[in-house]
């Protein structure tokens, strides 16, 4: 049930952000300068297909993973995906370092019996060494586990769509770990600072806390830019399609502003406030450095600003083409105003090039 304690490294990966308004994919290969674009698209999903990161409509997400697969370099045969939600659980537990890999793994099963909530049958389980601590031959171990109901629904999606799954993360863990193509935006590239990743998505804003190149803290909150345009439909009598057209195109009355996004932009600033005072009370930081923002709502009109300016913390829209990843001129111009959207895909392709942990 458990995976082994080291894997070799896996094959490139297709990076699949199962969302709930479409689905995102990244293609990555590795360079000198750091990461190559090689393959990046995204296609719409019917509403009610995803809700609330749950697969509703497996025929509906099928149909998009072999669109996602047909616009992929032939190559591509391998894939990961991300859980996230309810069913999800993470928790950093402290094991004796004495003990050898077989034992490791029969404790951690012992330990997530008594920690998770439904029979062992019924999840996913996978564990990985953070870090040691010498002085009280002890190790921290970061252990993941999700209903397994979720899990094989992203694997059916994945394979549905001509990719074979090799990796399912928890999608915190990958957003954090897109930070490494992010870290250049920030002075001295982020080297001790806290800096807070922001997704902010159409119906979830997930929040990864980064100290050093490792993600310490994640938390997933129930809003997003659904509620932006639910306010339009409601506020203007539009219909919910002729309201994202007008939220992307920028055709609403002159007075939205006040009446629909003052309203989001305070909204938002509450749960990114509560967060960080969840953040600063479960660890030993205070406050964050910097935000990097991204997600299919980041660029909302002022937001990055607003953040800013109410929170006194230096607020960046990701963009890891200044960062650390390269593209050809074409994908440059195509993707250079939405490649925020993507770091979530970004994070989870980036695991073509790690060991296979959680």
């Amino acid at each position: 049930m458990l995976a082994d304690w080291f894997k070799p490294r896996t094959p490139a990966m297709v990076g699949v952000d199962i969302g709930t308004q479409e689905v995102k994919a990244v293609l990555l290969s590795e360079n000198a300068e750091g990461y190559q674009l090689e393959g990046i698209t995204r296609v719409a999903l019917p509403k009610g297909a995803v809700v609330d990161r749950e697969i509703r409509d497996p025929n509906a997400v099928a149909t998009a993973m072999r669109q996602v697969k047909a616009q992929m370099p032939k190559s591509a045969k391998f894939g990961a995906a991300s859980v996230s939600g309810s069913t999800v659980m993470t928790k950093v537990i402290f094991m004796d370092a004495s003990l050898s890999d077989e034992e490791l793994e029969a404790q951690i099963e012992i330990e997530a019996d008594n920690l998770i909530p439904y029979p062992l049958d019924d999840v996913n389980i996978d564990f990985e060494s953070l870090r040691k601590d010498e002085a009280n031959n002890r190790v921290e171990v970061l252990l993941a586990a999700c209903r397994s109901d979720n899990v094989d629904a992203r694997v059916d999606a994945l394979e549905a769509g001509g990719l074979e799954s090799r990796v399912i993360d928890v999608e915190g863990y990958a957003l954090g770990r897109s930070f490494k193509l992010l870290a250049e935006q920030l002075p001295g590239a982020g080297v001790g600072q806290v800096v807070g990743v922001v997704d902010l998505g159409a119906s979830i804003t997930t929040f990864a806390v980064i100290v050093d190149g490792e993600t310490v803290f994640i938390r997933e909150q129930a809003f997003g830019g659904e509620q932006f345009t639910q306010s339009i439909v409601s506020y203007y009598g539009m219909s919910y399609e002729e309201a994202e057209r007008a939220k992307v195109s920028g055709e609403l009355p002159r007075n939205y502003i006040f009446e629909v996004l003052a309203p989001f932009q305070t909204q938002f600033l509450q749960q990114i406030r509560r967060t960080i005072q969840i953040f600063a009370n479960s660890s030993k930081y205070e406050n964050l450095d910097s935000i990097i923002l991204c997600g299919g709502s980041a660029q909302i009109e002022g937001l990055d600003n607003m953040l800013s300016e109410e929170l006194g913390i230096p607020v960046h829209i990701a963009n890891p083409f200044a960062g650390r990843l390269r593209a050809s001129e074409v994908m440059q111009q195509r993707y250079g105003s939405e490649i925020s959207r993507y770091m979530v895909a970004c994070g989870l392709a980036l695991r073509s090039f790690e060991p296979w942990h959680i």
